[in-house]
Order: C-alpha cells, then sequence, then structure tokens
C-alpha cells in the first residue's frame, strides 16, 4: 500500500510541490543568513515526495522564536495550500488518505522548526 500511495501522491500533487518546496529551499541557502531556513523547506520537500511510510512530528517548543517568525512569513499561505487542496481531496473516498497527508504536510508547513521527519 505505500509503494501505490507513494507513486499516486508523487505523480498528483508530491512531484510539483516537492520541486517547488526543493527550489526555493537552494534558493534561501544560496545565501549565508537564510540557511536555516532554507534548510526547513528541504525538510518539508523530503516529507512532500514520499510521505507514505513516514512520519512528520511538529514541536513547537523546540524552537518557539524561530516558528513565530517563521508563521506570518512562510507558515501561513503554505498551510493554507496544504489545507485547501485536503479539502478538495476529501471529495472522494479514495482521496481521504491523500487528504490526510496533506493536513499532515499543513502541519509541517506552519511549524518547521523542531519537526522531525521519520
Amino acid at each position: 500500500m505505500k509503494l501505490i500511495g507513494n507513486v499516486i501522491w508523487f505523480l498528483i500533487y508530491g512531484l510539483w510541490m516537492a520541486a517547488v518546496h526543493f527550489v526555493i529551499g537552494v534558493a534561501f541557502c544560496a545565501t549565508v543568513i537564510f540557511i536555516p531556513t532554507g534548510l526547513q523547506f528541504i525538510k518539508i520537500a523530503r516529507y512532500a515526495i514520499w510521505p507514505f511510510g513516514h512520519s512528520a512530528v511538529t514541536d513547537f517548543d523546540r524552537h518557539p522564536i524561530c516558528n513565530l517568525l517563521w508563521i506570518p512569513l512562510f507558515g501561513w499561505w503554505l498551510s493554507l495550500i496544504h489545507l485547501l487542496v485536503g479539502i478538495v481531496l476529501c471529495i472522494t473516498l479514495i482521496g481521504i488518505p491523500f487528504a490526510k497527508k496533506c493536513f499532515r504536510l499543513c502541519a509541517l508547513s506552519f511549524l518547521p522548526y523542531g519537526a522531525t521527519v521519520a
């Protein structure tokens, strides 16, 4: 099930979402001062490409100041995108497992600092 879910996810949503996050992350890593921010985008891209069989756990308490800076700059609109796609996927029964991964990606996009992807 993980392989089939990952392949369908990759073709429909994962490829372009991971590519966008990765390109933004590399662009931020090109500057010295924004490397931590770029690494958070790359962390999100790593989860966005193959979410089935992996888990993302957010932890606000590990880096609260960084997360508070992230939320108004990037977190709210990234989370909104994943939330809207998740709501659209909930329309069909087949889309519900993919919607759950979108909602987990929404939480990871909202608070990436201190989050772990395993």
